[in-house]
């Protein structure tokens, strides 16, 4: 699918990872809708950014929110032709430990905004990106959610992130089987470490011996690769139904 003259929606995209995404879809001739519940950042985006970028206050877990956030990309843009899923949260809890037990209301958060949240917004858009023209190719839409290499190998405290970024990673192919008949493809990126604001205020010295973990290259990821990614991903047909790790080889230990 050619980036030009699509219609986009990012959420997260008023930082890290989605503001990478927005600005690259931007600059290759997308009109995007930001999708994010931090309001001032969001704005402040799509007032940077000018023509053709849209800011909708989402929290991607309510159905209400979703249904908003699709109707303003198919009012304003025409429709829906990709959708980047970046929203996402932490949440670091021993399972038992002498703060006690994991907090459920802390699992059911995390899974809540990171899992259902994705599966939210992914069938929302694709209800409506299956009632739009298809190019030459066929193609009506490209989604794209993000899990993590938690997914994979998760670590001591992250039970309630990797549990959710797992369920992501698994999405993929069963969505993708099943929304191949309406031209849309289905696929998960699953970073390792980046430089976004989950780690902006761990110090440097911490900063600098996380990204010294990946074997090559032996740093943080920026979010500007990240977003490189999901512009292959988008402009190549072939690519349907996988997971794909973008993480400098990174396996993570037990802690």
């Amino acid at each position: 699918m050619h980036i030009k003259g699509t219609s986009a929606i990012v959420t997260g995209g008023a930082s890290g990872l989605g503001e990478a995404t927005v600005r690259l879809l931007h600059a290759q001739g997308a009109k995007v809708v930001i999708a994010d519940v931090v309001e001032e950042a969001g704005k402040a985006l799509a007032e940077e950014l000018g023509d053709g970028v849209l800011f909708s206050k989402t929290d991607v877990s309510s159905e209400e929110d979703g249904q908003n956030t699709v109707q303003l990309a198919v009012e304003k843009h025409g429709g829906v032709n990709i959708l980047v899923n970046c929203a996402g949260i932490g949440g670091a809890m021993k399972i038992v430990s002498s703060r006690g037990i994991f907090d459920l209301k802390l699992f059911d958060g995390v899974v809540r905004i990171n899992l259902i949240g994705t599966f939210n917004m992914l069938r929302l858009a694709a209800d409506a990106m299956s009632k739009g023209k298809p190019d030459d190719g066929g193609e009506r839409g490209v989604i794209i959610n993000t899990a993590s290499v938690a997914a994979f190998e998760g670590q001591i405290g992250q039970a309630a992130y990797a549990a959710s970024k797992a369920g992501i990673a698994g999405l993929a192919l069963p969505a993708a089987r099943e929304l191949c008949r309406h031209g849309i493809r289905v696929l998960t990126i699953a970073p390792g470490l980046f430089d976004t604001p989950m780690l902006a205020k761990v110090p440097e010295d911490i900063r600098k011996s996380l990204g010294e973990q990946a074997p090559f290259p032996a740093r943080l990821g920026y979010p500007s690769e990240y977003a490189a990614l999901v512009q292959h991903l988008v402009e190549n047909p072939m690519l349907n139904g996988e997971c794909i790790r973008l993480d400098g080889a990174l396996r993570m230990q037990a802690k």
